[in-house]
């Protein structure tokens, strides 16, 4: 079907996905997908901790979580999380990707910044149950007008957005697909 390539169907690209209206007007998405070899209930509980200082990001941990390696295994003190909870962007800070909306085992919405703010970002992490024991992870970031990819102008984060965004992405899906598969063979 998808195998292990990280690429979104274009279906997968067109379709209304849960945070899609937390951005409106949006300057552009970029939606992702990997398959991956386990039910739904044995991926939600890496996307829950997700977060520098909690189970990390999954993906090149020199850059996005301070040189601390990500989780291998599942941390039950990250498992609770709300409308609410923080996911630092990097260890020791107070700023990061704030959950907007969550149906667990479902869908996880990621906002930058507080509730009471405007949201220029989104991240989104929808769980799909292919078959009993295989999971579809669909993911898209999408930016409103007043996106700054690191501070930079609007033009030039327009243009970085999407190389810096698919390597990172790229990584992160994988080491999801690595960790919930590796668990669920071992057994937990």
């Amino acid at each position: 079907m998808f195998g292990s390539e990280v690429r979104a169907s274009a279906a997968e690209r067109l379709r209304t996905l849960p945070g899609d209206e937390l951005v409106s007007p949006s300057i552009g998405s970029l939606t992702h997908a990997i398959t991956i070899n386990a039910p739904v209930a044995a991926v939600w509980p890496w996307l829950a901790q997700m977060g520098a200082g909690r189970g990390g990001w999954y993906s090149y941990d020199i850059l996005d979580n301070g040189g601390q390696p990500s989780a291998d295994r599942v941390l039950p003190e990250y498992q609770l999380i709300e409308v609410g909870t923080l996911m630092p962007a990097l260890p020791g800070i107070t700023e990061g990707f704030n959950v907007r909306s969550l149906d667990p085992t479902r869908s996880l919405v990621l906002g930058w910044g507080s509730a009471s703010e405007p949201q220029h970002t989104t991240w989104a992490f929808v769980l799909e149950q292919a078959s009993s024991d295989v999971t579809r992870l669909i993911v898209r970031a999408r930016a409103g007008p007043g996106y700054r990819l690191f501070g930079i102008p609007p033009a030039l984060s327009q243009y970085l957005a999407g190389p810096v965004h698919w390597i990172m992405q790229r990584k992160q899906l994988n080491g999801i697909k690595q960790r919930a598969e590796r668990a669920r063979t071992a057994g937990g």
